[in-house]
């Protein structure tokens, strides 16, 4: 007979338990023991999210029949629920559950109980969790404890932890005690870019002229690195030689990023053919090798996106195995190339950039039109007649309608046949590009002229290094 009550309270939990009864329940402890024990852990977990403010101790003993329960997620909310109370007697058994219970939620629930009490008793155990294995335990402590941050031997402790293994304490704690990465002076405001820097093609060596880039320039900066050793215009002595080449290119990218603002990184994984038949042929994994260096340097992982080209564009690898079908031999087509998206650290989230732009010119800069909701985007490649490898001009559209605003500029430091420059113009946006190679930049001002519209700065300009030095002293 219960089993059936409880089905047809649990079908319809959402019409019964209204404000009134929700009411009811937080005063009078008997009638919400009686709901605790005659309902399904659906109705018990629904009834405990709806509970809102518990202004008296009407509530604790029935929610404190409930630490003990089997189901994990009610555990955490009966305690979520406890510290509501604020009853600095419970302490003790907050402490008990942070230290035995199996669940890592409802050990962070009581640790979160424990600081919320806000009493010096706190303080020792809060101390105490901050060697807890349980990174999420030891954040809610600090979190506890920061509430007395205030007093020199709180600070001293909190502090103590700074090198904490995990690298989310360590963030929590340098932004709480100020203690925070160095951060570079921008020369312009946030929306606005160096105007010696807009709609301009450098020809040179990108790390000579990063050099002379001012500190927080750029906006966003979408770019295709050359492949290791696998086309003739990017020749490498080693692999780790070609790593640090990139390092050093990103780490001054990392400078001359406005705060918080991004760079899209397009790479995959490349093959170096075997030089004979008595050889194989080598592997690079690209983009997880450099992933480590740029999170080192500052710039923040945000998100992967999956480019995804027809298996018909690509060179075909399993011609032999589809042949002999002998395993150990498979090798799959690769039809993918990364886009990782990377943010510069800071401690202001992505509101904060938005803020930094007038209200027009974010209304104007929404994506209006339908967009890719996932992040596998299946675009065909483009083929150049002087390029081995560049970007269609689709892909170039999606990274900045998705993170530049109107106005800002975009760079690519290894601009390649420039289609970013075209790209960047048809969304109203400026460009910044460098390119090492003589032949492309000759393609660069070939595919700008035949592809692009008018510009709101005059007619790109093509410089040397010298030259673009000259450039900036007399356009600063």
């Amino acid at each position: 007979m219960r089993r059936e009550t409880e089905l047809t309270t649990e079908s319809s939990v959402d019409q019964q338990v209204d404000t009134r009864f929700l009411q009811a329940l937080k005063q009078d402890p008997d009638l919400f023991a009686s709901f605790l024990n005659n309902h399904s852990d659906k109705a018990i977990n629904y009834v405990l999210k709806k509970l809102g403010r518990l202004p008296n101790n009407n509530s604790q003993n029935p929610l404190l029949s409930l630490i003990n329960h089997p189901n994990d997620d009610i555990r955490a909310l009966a305690i979520k629920n406890l510290a509501k109370i604020a009853n600095s007697d419970l302490l003790p058994i907050y402490s008990r559950i942070a230290s035995s219970d199996t669940s890592s939620t409802v050990r962070r629930e009581s640790v979160s109980a424990i600081g919320r009490m806000r009493c010096s008793e706190a303080i020792p155990i809060l101390t105490a969790f901050l060697d807890d294995a349980d990174p999420k335990v030891v954040m809610q402590a600090i979190r506890g404890l920061l509430f007395f941050a205030s007093r020199p031997e709180i600070k001293k402790v909190l502090q103590r932890y700074i090198n904490h293994p995990n690298e989310l304490v360590q963030e929590m704690l340098r932004k709480e005690l100020g203690i925070m990465p160095k951060t570079f002076k921008a020369t312009e405001a946030h929306d606005q870019c160096a105007p010696f820097l807009k709609n301009i093609v450098v020809h040179g060596d990108v790390q000579e002229i990063l050099e002379h880039v001012p500190t927080e320039s750029i906006h966003l900066t979408f770019t295709s690195p050359p492949y290791y050793n696998a086309r003739d215009y990017s020749i490498y002595q080693s692999y780790q030689e070609y790593l640090l080449f990139l390092e050093d290119v990103f780490r001054k990218v990392h400078r001359i990023t406005k705060e918080g603002r991004y760079l899209v990184l397009n790479t995959s994984p490349i093959i170096i053919p075997r030089i004979s038949r008595a050889h194989s042929s080598k592997r690079y994994p690209i983009p997880y090798d450099i992933h480590p260096k740029l999170v080192q340097m500052g710039w923040e992982f945000i998100d992967d996106i999956v480019w995804v080209k027809p298996e018909a564009s690509v060179k075909n690898r399993n011609a032999g195995f589809l042949q002999h079908r002998k395993p150990l031999a498979y090798k799959p087509n690769a039809i993918t190339e990364m886009l990782m998206v990377y943010r510069k650290k800071t401690d202001k989230l992505i509101d904060w950039n938005i803020r930094q732009y007038s209200r027009e010119k974010v209304m104007h800069s929404r994506v209006t039109e339908d967009y890719e909701t996932t992040n596998l985007w299946r675009i065909d490649p483009t083929f150049d007649k002087v390029h081995s490898a560049v970007f269609p001009l689709e892909l170039c559209r999606r990274v900045i309608k998705f993170y530049s605003m109107v106005d800002d500029i975009v760079f690519d430091p290894f601009a390649g046949s420039g289609t970013l420059a075209v790209a960047a113009n048809t969304m109203k946006r400026y460009f910044f590009l460098t390119e090492k190679e003589h032949r492309y930049i000759a393609r660069i001002r070939e595919n700008i002229t035949t592809r692009t519209t008018l510009f709101d700065v005059g007619q790109p300009r093509f410089l040397d290094i010298e030259h673009f030095k000259h450039h900036q002293k007399i356009e600063k």
